[in-house]
């Protein structure tokens, strides 16, 4: 009886003692609830933050539910594994039974005085039974070895499409980033170009009143002001969309206010397009997770092939199991002591369930294999996609900044002209056109130039 107190307490201060730690860890991962304002009291506004792209990515990886769920799959898969490593191993577990019998009022006369008394149930051993084990237990069969190594390669395509889902998120905040990059430049390019007609219609009026030019003029630069004010009011409208798309991505609300770091719009030079091959090749996860699926599906269908085989189990057991809690009983005969035993266990019919679940295994196996070769396809296409966009649109960007210098000139030459009498309103106006147009498709030319090495990213690994 002391063993089986003694065991019990035990069991209960291990648990305890396991549980421990995933408390604390509990405790640590939870975030602080928001402190409620005060009547009277303004509540504190946050400072604006200066981010670089580094630090939205990072940012976005803590926040976005997408990751955190691959991030679960991964670790439930690798958990899975653990499991499936852990089925392989002998197990030992400790058993303590007390279990008591009706006497059945025959006695006993080689027992000792007071235990003399047979159980009712003749199943049973005797009216005071005790079980005090240490059992282990071993199972071997090639089907197990099979499930283990089909959870290794799930573990190992889980992690692969954790991977791709950072690579995706990471295109998402480049995207989102760059994003209020441009539209803050077609804002500025807005108010820049509202200025300039504001101070054309101040010009336009002074050449009036001095009876150079016709009130017609005046009316064309009025109603070129009216149309930058709207452009203007639009595009501040579009910078505010982007900046709560990209705060949705980094922080708790959205509306908080941030600056983003300005070496976030520079770009490196784009790779060689044979190092770029060589790093989606060895370093994509999409073809990694596909590869990992059919190592998983081919060790399903060994598992399943298994079931024709024969499985061995062992057994030894080491305790007590007696009329007395006791290493020694009645006249010094020993209670303490052991029992093994080996079985196996030979499948002969089942009504062909095993065969079915060989087949349907080989069939998720072709899947698997299909997919595989689709994957490699379609990186071969992406990546020569990819690359081709990132360079053509890295190209492009010295040809923007080129337009948007000739369209400045062409502006200033054209207001020089209209001073001097020498050209009509309209070739103001349409060189103010030009100007905004080129200084927005610049802002439109690096965000396509980002946007494409991000996508160029998802395949290589290498941002």
């Amino acid at each position: 009886m002391l063993l089986f107190g003694f065991t019990w307490r035990m069991a209960i201060f291990c648990s305890a003692a396991a549980l421990l730690p995933i408390a604390a860890q509990a405790q640590q991962s939870l975030p602080m609830a928001p402190q409620p304002v005060t009547s009277g009291a303004q509540p504190a506004q946050p400072a604006a933050q200066g981010i670089t792209l580094y630090q939205a990515i990072a940012a976005a990886l803590r926040n976005d539910p997408i990751y955190a769920a691959a991030a679960a799959q991964a670790g439930s898969a690798r958990a899975e594994a653990g499991i499936g490593r852990s089925a392989l191993l002998p197990n030992a577990v400790s058993t303590d039974t007390y279990m008591y019998t009706e006497p059945s009022g025959y006695r006993n006369p080689d027992a000792p005085i007071g235990e003399q008394a047979q159980p009712l149930f003749i199943a049973n051993d005797s009216v005071h039974e005790y079980w005090a084990q240490l059992l282990v237990n071993q199972n071997v069969s090639l089907a197990g070895i099979a499930t283990y190594r089909k959870d290794r390669a799930l573990a190992q395509q889980a992690s692969a499409d954790l991977e791709s889902a950072r690579r995706d998120l990471v295109a998402r905040v480049v995207a989102a980033y760059f994003q209020v990059f441009d539209t803050d430049a077609k804002a500025r390019v807005a108010k820049d170009a509202l200025d300039e007609a504001q101070s054309f219609l101040s010009l336009t009026q002074k050449l009036e009143a001095g009876g150079e030019v016709a009130h017609a003029d005046v009316l064309k630069a009025q109603l070129e002001n009216q149309q930058r004010q709207r452009e203007w009011s639009d595009a501040q409208l579009q910078a505010e969309k982007a900046r709560l798309d990209l705060g949705i991505l980094l922080f708790p609300d959205p509306r908080m206010p941030y600056t983003l770091a300005s070496e976030g719009q520079t770009a490196g030079t784009l790779p060689d397009e044979s190092a770029v091959e060589a790093a989606a090749s060895h370093n994509n996860p999409d073809l990694r997770s596909a590869l990992a699926a059919l190592h998983a599906a081919h060790d399903d269908v060994a598992a399943a092939r298994a079931g024709y085989l024969p499985t061995l189990s062992f057994n030894y057991t080491w305790g007590i199991n007696s009329a007395q809690l006791a290493v020694n009983g009645y006249r010094g005969v020993q209670n303490l002591g052991y029992s093994a035993s080996a079985g196996i266990n030979i499948p002969l019919w089942d009504w062909f369930a095993t065969h079915d679940r060989v087949k349907q295994s080989e069939l998720r196996e072709q899947a698997a294999r299909a997919t595989l070769t689709t994957t490699q396809r379609q990186l071969i296409a992406q990546l020569q996609e990819y690359y081709q966009e990132a360079k053509v649109a890295s190209d492009q960007v010295a040809s923007l900044r080129a337009s948007v210098d000739t369209a400045t000139e062409s502006l200033r030459l054209s207001r020089l002209r209209y001073t001097a009498g020498e050209a009509i309103v309209l070739e103001v106006v349409d060189a103010e056109t030009s100007l905004e147009q080129a200084e927005s498709a610049l802002a439109d030319g690096i965000l396509r130039s980002q946007v494409a090495r991000a996508n160029l990213e998802t395949l290589t690994g290498v941002f």
